[in-house]
């Protein structure tokens, strides 16, 4: 192949900050690799989205003891992919007991969790260092809701003097995904159903549903949002800024999708249509080429009908990269 597959030249450490948003609430971004989110009771710590493996988990940590020495009882699992879930061991030593994610979440691990593992891992290998300490695929040890969208099944935890609202509010990313909402404090973090200024993966996403899913989002009118990707958010006009983003980018995508399927192009020719409506405004943000393959076979498939997206498996992963390029 021409081209690097994916992501595995991309070899250069991105600086982490780890950053208060209000009073029990932290953001610990990497200039646009994949964030997590940190709420720190008085009496327990929760983490969303535990980092790619336990050896990477290690500088969350570090961070977090900077600020608190309580027990990390609950790891939230905002969605499947392995470069979120992977690094949750390391909180066990932490004194995690927890692991939570949504029914949708849970069936997509048995699904397709070990082929998403393989395939992620030979796709970003910087975003995986220290995968021999990964003990295998992480799976919940509380799941809630039911797989339908909204606050029915949500999980409340009291970590002491702050309360974290869980719940499923539609699919978008995954068919799981999972926020965790701080109304007294009006943070939000989304998972990847929200990036700012960052390549949005939607390999696996349900892009016609995504658009309405941000707007449930947005009705909470938050004034903070830590996103999968991108710098933490501040003020509403901004949290909504990111939504925009978000949803600026599925909808673009989509369209782009919807016209090369009804056209009958290739997945070559789909390409270069979505390239037309997606370069201008986004080419120039972090992963945008990483993604963007991923996302056309998605957008395309979609278009075409297949409602539940195919595996990514490490083989079909070359396949799509070599039509792509030949």
């Amino acid at each position: 192949m021409s081209k690097a597959f994916a992501s595995q030249a991309d070899l250069a450490d991105k600086k982490t900050t780890f950053e208060q948003l209000s009073p029990h609430c932290w953001a610990y971004t990497a200039e646009g690799d994949p964030n997590s989110g940190v709420i720190i009771g008085e009496k327990f710590i929760m983490v969303s989205d535990a980092t790619a493996t336990p050896a990477m988990a290690q500088d969350l940590i570090k961070q977090i003891r900077t600020v608190s020495d309580k027990p990390i009882k609950y790891v939230l699992l905002t969605h499947y992919h392995a470069v979120r879930v992977l690094g949750a061991a390391a909180y066990q030593a932490e004194g995690a007991t927890e692991v939570i994610a949504s029914r949708g979440t849970y069936e997509l691990i048995v699904e397709r969790g070990a082929q998403d593992m393989q395939s992620e891992m030979e796709r970003f290998p910087r975003l995986f260092r220290g995968a021999d300490t990964v003990p295998g695929l992480t799976w919940p040890t509380m799941v809630i809701g039911d797989g339908k969208p909204g606050r029915q099944g949500s999980l409340e935890v009291d970590l002491g003097g702050v309360k974290v609202q869980i719940w499923h509010p539609g699919p978008g990313h995954t068919r799981g995904d999972t926020i965790a909402w701080v109304e007294e404090e009006k943070v939000l973090f989304s998972g990847d159903l929200v990036e700012y200024e960052a390549g949005v993966y939607t390999g696996d996403a349900q892009l016609e549903e995504w658009p309405a899913t941000l707007e449930a989002l947005r009705a909470l009118k938050a004034e903070y949002i830590v996103p999968g990707r991108g710098e933490a958010m501040k003020g509403n006009a901004d949290v909504n800024k990111a939504l925009d983003y978000t949803k600026r980018w599925v909808t673009t995508l989509f369209q782009a999708g919807k016209e090369a399927a009804a056209a009958g192009m290739d997945l070559k020719a789909a390409m270069a249509h979505t390239r037309k409506s997606m370069d201008p405004v986004f080419g120039h943000v972090f992963i945008y080429e990483h993604c963007l393959p991923f996302d056309v076979s998605r957008a395309y498939d979609e278009a075409k009908g297949i409602k539940n997206p195919r595996i990514w498996t490490a083989e079909r992963d070359k396949e799509m990269w070599a039509a792509l390029q030949g």
